[in-house]
């Protein structure tokens, strides 16, 4: 007689802590980039690296996964760049790794995987990150659409080009306007060299050896900011997805290099490692939205997170919003009645200042939440989420372990 098998015992899902995240300097596409000449899968390496130099209390083989995301996966974005890069970062052979792509969010979905096997008890402490090499790897290169998404109007053809997308949001919200989001790049811009300035942007980054024609150098800043920038230098600029659009290189992100990566834990395992616990994870959400206007994607996922987690927008003291085009931001902030000069938002810059190097900046976003947590124990919850190509949107919730009870 077979026998008959167990019933499957129940678990309690373990709380997820963000122990630490760090990134390479972002730099520009392009052949005069700073990262013209090296490779993506080596921005990753870096990554791991130094996380694991940082944190020589974590012993590499206690690392039971790495989930690394890449928008284009090819060349040396491919090969499943989880498992290559951990197998080139000095990981031991038993450490698994794979690839995953959710487009702009492909860190932050790195992030929510490990988590939810981190929760389950499937991980105990993973590795996620990002990488995307924009120069070598244009967004949209080699891919072959399916004809019917176009021809039988599935979408329109607005919704494969991110700018144009920004511009049907501009349509959509006639209230946001060009002056607007010429203010609010500005206000990016200006807030991100301040933060600069104070040392709250540098600690994160991890310097990188660069080879250009002059030789050797290594890379320790951002190359895309452009301090000094003002609404009047913006209100000039071409608007090259529209004429008389309202979408400029200014009041968007640029095209950019760069990879991120954080350490995720089990809190009770962090703390018997001596890890640090940066951040918990409260919960996270994903939602779809017509992808003619995917920048609108924050708003659902939020508001379907807030439902989930029984918070509301008013319980939320911090916001980390990826700019990817600064109309996306305002129409979040318009819908849950947030002025867009809020000291909350986005308080060191964003995108439009230090760049977007598409699959890595959601790690970028969290790193910065985790680290404006430590000087900011009044603040319980912050956010983190991004708008989607394709339209979707993401949004994760984050609480603080600094958090003293004095005010959210």
């Amino acid at each position: 007689m077979a026998a008959t098998p167990l019933a499957p015992t129940a678990r309690a899902v373990r709380t997820v802590a963000f122990v630490e995240g760090v990134r390479t300097p972002f730099g520009k596409a392009g052949d005069k980039g700073i990262y013209a000449n090296t490779r993506a899968d080596d921005l990753v390496v870096k990554v791991i690296r130094e996380l694991l130099r940082r944190h020589p209390e974590l012993p590499p083989e206690r690392v039971d996964d790495v989930a690394i995301a890449a928008t284009t996966q090819t060349g040396d974005q491919g090969l499943t760049i989880g498992r290559t890069a951990a197998l080139l970062a000095g990981l031991p052979r038993s450490v698994p790794g794979y690839a995953i792509d959710r487009m702009c969010a492909g860190a932050m979905t790195a992030v929510t995987t490990v988590a939810g096997g981190i929760g389950f008890g499937a991980y105990d402490i993973a590795i996620a990150g990002g990488v995307e090499h924009m120069g070598r790897h244009p967004m949209g290169e080699g891919v072959d659409p399916n004809p019917r998404i176009v021809a039988d109007r599935l979408v329109d053809p607005s919704a494969l080009v991110m700018g144009q997308t920004a511009e049907n949001l501009h349509d959509r919200f006639p209230a946001i306007t060009k002056r607007r989001a010429d203010e609010y790049a500005a206000q990016s811009q200006e807030r991100y060299a301040d933060a600069v300035k104070a040392g709250k942007i540098g600690p994160e980054l991890v310097p990188v050896a660069i080879r250009s024609e002059l030789g050797w150098g290594l890379a320790t800043e951002d190359e895309p900011p452009r301090p000094g920038t003002t609404v009047e230098t913006l209100a000039n600029l071409k608007t090259p997805f529209r004429p008389h659009g309202r979408v400029t290189a200014g009041n968007a992100a640029g095209l950019n290099d760069g990879a991120t990566g954080a350490i995720l834990a089990d809190e009770e395992t962090a703390r018997e490692l001596g890890l640090p616990v940066a951040m918990r994870m409260v919960g996270y959400s994903f939602a779809g939205v017509d992808p003619e206007v995917m920048g609108v994607g924050p708003v659902p996922a939020t508001e379907k997170l807030l439902k989930r987690t029984g918070l509301s927008i008013d319980d939320i003291g911090l916001f980390e919003i990826n700019e990817a085009f600064a109309v996306q931001v305002l129409a979040f902030l318009d819908h849950f009645g947030i002025d867009q000069t809020d000291p909350r938002v986005n308080p060191w810059g964003g995108a439009i200042a230090c760049g977007h190097p598409l699959a890595s900046s959601g790690v970028r976003l969290m790193t910065q939440l985790s680290r404006q947590f430590a000087e900011h124990p009044e603040v319980r919850y912050g956010i983190t989420t991004m708008c989607i190509g394709l339209g979707m949107g993401g949004t994760v919730i984050w609480e603080n372990p600094a958090y003293d009870g004095s005010d959210k």
